[in-house]
């Protein structure tokens, strides 16, 4: 794994993000070479698991808010209690066409039971939103 910082925190991305070799990660809306180079991870590592597979930890990159709420309807009765799942959107800064923001992903979160715990800079391009299931929805 590469140690390359990325932002203002000096953390690589994969750190930021959580990213362990023993994760299982399902990815939308970037192919698997781009998101191994963008998080520094090392071919092979995380396992990335296809639309059906059972996952630890879900990346979602969006440019619509239609594309990000088709995503997490999809992703939501898939995550696991102790389940993750990551929403990058472009920043205003990469002149990326998008309507999705912040509080675009949370609007759409929220209904689901989905609460935000961490934003951090992916790289120069994307931002991310860290969504995990409300608490009080969890099994105990």
């Amino acid at each position: 794994m590469s140690d390359t910082a990325a932002g203002y925190s000096g953390k690589p991305p994969w750190r930021k993000l959580g990213l362990t070799p023993t994760l299982r990660v399902h990815l939308r809306g970037l192919p698997a070479d781009d998101y191994r180079a963008l998080t520094g991870m090392a071919p092979g590592t995380p396992d990335l698991v296809g639309p059906r597979a059972a996952f630890d930890l879900a990346h979602v990159f969006a440019t619509t808010a239609a594309g990000l709420a088709r995503a997490l309807a999809a992703l939501d009765p898939r995550l696991p209690p102790a389940g993750v799942i990551w929403v990058s959107w472009p920043k205003r800064s990469a002149r990326v066409p998008t309507d999705v923001t912040e509080d675009t992903i949370r609007a759409l979160a929220l209904p689901l039971g989905l609460v935000d715990v961490k934003v951090c800079a992916v790289d120069a391009v994307w931002s991310g939103l860290k969504l995990v299931r409300r608490r009080a929805l969890r099994p105990a």
